[in-house]
């Protein structure tokens, strides 16, 4: 529901404005005199808009704009005066007034201000937004697949995104938690608010917390101007905090904080800010292992955790790879960015048969490369150059060591290679797969899937 704040020393016109905005379904919180408004402002409380008269006993009209405008610069301020003069209009409106009028104010007319006033307040957040997506993102792709383990994790996300607590999307790099925390947020109560996704390992440790709070104007030096941070801007939507477990200890304080308190302050300043945002969080790391090692907070790592969600790794997604691949092909040459082509078998096949050690991430590269080295009609199996000794069956654990891939993926693929050889030297000493299962402790299905996964038929 809108919220606006009526600053209004005149009882009769406050309660008229009251009722008539309430027919609206906007909520009004009533302030009897400017000195009032500005404390409920200061307090943290957050509006759509906020209506003001310019002359009311303490504080006037034109100090509860300045208020407005120092706690959120995006929020519309309508004045309002039956003493109006041109001088007080200019006044207002240098100070960011969204409009200025005279008393007695035509209500249809102030009823249509105020909803451009909230239509304005949403663009001018989608703005900023927009402006620092353009050029890094082509649009949202399809969660694409149909094996049971997508399948599930799908189930899963529909019935978290029915609550409202916080979420921990875990899984490999590469893999989508992304894409699973936008569809949480598109089927949730707030799929009309902003969505706002922020790579905490991307940005420098210093940098982090004004990319997440905002600054006051020289809260630092460069800090010509007041910032919003991305908690604010996120207001009544979703905040999506990726490789959370990248954040260092005074950070993951101040969003154990936002977590128990919905309200923060921002960097150099003191002014209590509020918020109602949905936080769902994304890590490739074992968590609970740093929280032993002491490099995240066990306070925070319980209050992110409370429902949580693994997404499965391309691997084991079976025939979702060419679903996918397929998906992607046809998404970049229906829009003109690239000729027309087809997968040939020779490349499904080699498809089918790599591991995809960096998942749906690294198969779009691939296809990417494909597309632009392709001859002809058809993307073989040598356009997408995968290293079909398979990627990591011919490597060493040294050389598994030494790749350039975050620890948890490389723990994983180095055991992944472990397996595999553990599983070949097994089936060599032993041609009866079932006793072969048995002497490994796994069950005979599960070594019969390992085998078609490792391609040792």
């Amino acid at each position: 529901m809108e919220t606006i704040l009526l600053a209004e020393d005149r009882a009769s016109l406050a309660e008229m404005l009251r009722e008539a905005f309430a027919e609206e379904g906007w909520s009004v919180d009533h302030a009897s005199g400017g000195s009032s408004a500005i404390r409920r402002i200061e307090s943290g409380r957050r509006y759509s808009v906020v209506l003001t008269d310019l002359r009311m006993p303490g504080a006037d009209g034109l100090e509860v704009l300045e208020a407005v405008k120092g706690a959120d610069p995006l929020c519309p301020v309508v004045v309002m005066t039956g003493f109006g003069t041109v001088e007080s209009a200019v006044e207002a409106m240098k100070l960011g007034a969204f409009e200025f009028l005279q008393k007695p104010v035509d209500l249809d007319h102030l009823i249509l201000l105020i909803r451009r006033c909230i239509e304005h307040r949403k663009l001018s957040r989608e703005n900023i937004l927009l402006r620092e997506e353009v050029g890094t993102r082509k649009g949202m792709p399809t969660i694409v697949g149909e094996s049971p383990a997508i399948r599930e994790a799908l189930d899963r996300a529909r019935k978290m995104a029915a609550s409202d607590a916080t979420v921990l999307l875990r899984g490999e790099t590469g893999t989508g938690k992304e894409l699973f925390a936008r569809a949480i947020h598109a089927l949730s109560a707030r799929a009309d608010e902003p969505f706002v996704a922020i790579n905490c390992a991307a940005i420098p440790e210093t940098l982090i917390e004004n990319e997440l709070f905002g600054h006051e104007k020289g809260a630092y030096t460069g800090a010509a101007s007041r910032q919003m941070g991305k908690f604010e801007l996120a207001h009544r939507g979703t905040i999506f905090l990726d490789e959370i477990g990248d954040l260092g200890p005074p950070v993951q304080a101040k969003i154990l904080r936002v977590l128990e308190e919905r309200a923060f302050e921002r960097v150099g300043g003191t002014r209590r800010i509020e918020v109602d945002v949905r936080i769902v969080c994304a890590t490739n790391a074992d968590l609970e292992s740093a929280v032993e090692e002491g490099r995240f907070r066990r306070d925070l790592f319980y209050r992110i955790n409370v429902i949580s969600l693994e997404i499965p790794p391309l691997r084991e997604r079976g025939g979702d790879v060419i679903q996918i691949a397929r998906h992607f092909i046809e998404n970049r040459t229906r829009t003109g960015v690239r000729k027309p082509l087809t997968l040939a078998e020779s490349a499904g096949e080699a498809i089918k048969r790599y591991r995809w050690p960096g998942n749906i991430r690294e198969l779009q590269n691939r296809l990417e490369r494909a597309l632009i080295l392709a001859e002809g009609t058809e993307i073989t199996a040598e356009d997408l150059g995968l290293d079909l000794a398979d990627g990591d069956r011919a490597r060493s654990l040294t050389e598994i060591a030494s790749m350039d891939l975050p620890l948890p993926d490389r723990v994983a693929r180095a055991a992944e290679q472990v397996e595999r050889l553990a599983i070949e030297e097994t089936l060599k000493r032993n041609e009866d797969r079932k006793a072969a299962a048995e002497t490994l402790g796994i069950a005979y299905r599960t070594l019969l899937a390992r085998i078609r996964d490792y391609g040792l038929d």
